[in-house]
């Protein structure tokens, strides 16, 4: 699809909103008098219609968990803050597979029941349009992972000494109730109690831990906006280092199963360093805290940018502490998580962004030139699969990070240097906690470069052909 195909229209006001449309609401005939209607059971992503929903904007979560690794269950307690932005008769929630003991809005007893994966909540009384309205829901069970044919599996996976819920593009509806969508982005707060001599790890800023009975509460609070794919819980038997870097906490852990002081600490000690250069580059660090968990299951075998706190799977140092795939989740955290996509379509934004981080380090660090791999990159990419239009299967393809990557630094060969670098610093401050489109980033090149850019994107991003290079 060409970039001017691409027009997205702005879903809330200001540029740094991060709502929900009012207007994607189900018009059933199931709708009360009164002009109150059910809220749609999907946010309308061109590629996956399905996830998320309509009809009301979450602020924050706060989750209440225990899990119990001997019996696999997880029992929680989610409460969600949220703005009706349409006259709401009902609304649903994405959970998958728990059983939901009780719903309340606003205090007072709601119905509720399931359709698949949707908890449908209907409130004793309409929400209109405007009104913050508080949901409690009480559940629990044996969460078990997401599977699609052509994204694999994603959430939550039952492990030895414990749990990993983690995933993209859908996860979060594994452990908790929730919107899940990057569109509508919220705070999150956890406390999870897991039995003593177990880590529970999560992302933001770590509280104090406190323990009775047999059982440990770990609490973690994220006060910057993050889209539900960004979260992640794990629990098990951890090497944990609490410490701060540039006056926000550092948290790291390493799965006890490796090495104590090998490949994987040795990068995660890097995580700071990075970082600090990655600022540099791309502005202010985004997010309140740093870290990073390596994680040791054969399930996991690639690294998620969950907020904050990247979880890498193991695999990434059996051949020492490379660092380019922490320049990579790290650089996320402004490219995807500070400012996330609209669509899943827009993919690109996110992973050639994190691709490109990875060249610039790798200059930085004394290995490969950004030129040099360029190049490399530039002779080995299927110019036949198109970036910024990759399909529903293909948003983790080659092409989105790779072509991608080499769509940015096309670009800066084209816009030249200061124009480069301050149009990637006015991005990130201007959409800063907030969610932008293809068609979005486009309008700002071309703003800040003073260069007609149209034909430059539809050539790196949507062509069959191999452009030439600048």
């Amino acid at each position: 699809m060409r970039v001017a195909a691409l027009l997205a229209a702005v879903l809330t006001a200001g540029a740094g909103g991060c709502g929900v449309l009012p207007e994607l609401v189900d018009r059933g005939d199931d709708s009360p008098a009164g002009g109150f209607q059910p809220g749609a059971a999907g946010i309308g992503d061109p590629y996956f219609p399905t996830y998320g929903n309509g009809g009301y904007d979450v602020a924050g979560y706060q989750l209440t968990l225990r899990y119990d690794p001997d019996g696999e269950r997880l029992d929680g307690t989610a409460t969600i803050t949220a703005t009706a932005t349409t006259d709401l008769s009902r609304f649903n929630l994405d959970l998958a597979g728990l059983v939901v003991d009780a719903v309340t809005v606003d205090d007072a007893a709601a119905e509720h029941s399931r359709d698949g994966n949707e908890l449908v909540v209907t409130p004793a009384t309409g929400l209109t349009d405007g009104t913050q309205f508080t949901v409690v829901v009480d559940y629990g069970g044996r969460p078990e992972p997401l599977t699609s044919p052509d994204l694999g599996a994603g959430g939550f996976h039952v492990t030895a000494d414990g749990a990993i819920a983690l995933g993209q593009p859908e996860s979060a509806s594994t452990w908790f109730p929730v919107n899940d969508h990057p569109l509508d982005k919220a705070t999150f707060d956890i406390d999870i109690t897991v039995p003593d001599g177990l880590a529970a790890l999560s992302v933001g800023v770590p509280g104090p831990t406190s323990s009775t009975g047999g059982w440990t509460t770990w609490t973690w609070s994220e006060s910057t906006p993050l889209a539900s794919y960004l979260t992640t819980l794990v629990i098990g038997d951890y090497r944990v280092e609490r410490g701060t870097h540039a006056g926000r906490p550092m948290v790291t852990a390493v799965s006890a199963d490796l090495p104590e002081g090998g490949p994987a600490e040795q990068a995660m000690a890097r995580t700071g360093e990075i970082a600090d250069y990655l600022e540099t580059v791309f502005g202010p660090y985004p997010v309140d805290a740093y870290g990073g968990v390596v994680v040791n299951d054969d399930r996991i075998r690639y690294a998620l940018e969950t907020q904050s706190r990247p979880v890498y799977g193991d695999v990434f140092f059996d051949s020492g502490p490379v660092t380019w795939v922490v320049a990579h989740e790290l650089a996320h955290q402004w490219f995807g998580n500070s400012v996330s996509i609209r669509h899943w379509r827009d993919m690109w934004l996110n992973e050639g962004f994190a691709t490109y981080a990875e060249w610039l380090w790798s200059e930085h660090d004394g290995a490969a030139t950004v030129d040099e791999m360029f190049d490399r990159e530039y002779d080995r990419i299927d110019w036949a699969s198109p970036a910024g239009d990759p399909g529903p299967a293909g948003i983790f393809s080659q092409s989105v990070y790779k072509r991608g990557g080499l769509t940015v630094h096309a670009l800066r060969l084209t816009i030249g240097e200061d124009a480069f670098f301050r149009l990637l610093r006015t991005w990130t401050a201007e959409r800063r906690n907030g969610n932008a489109s293809t068609e979005e980033f486009v309008t700002v090149a071309e703003r800040v470069s003073g260069q007609p850019l149209r034909e430059f994107f539809d050539a790196w991003l949507y062509g069959d052909t191999a452009p030439a290079k600048p």
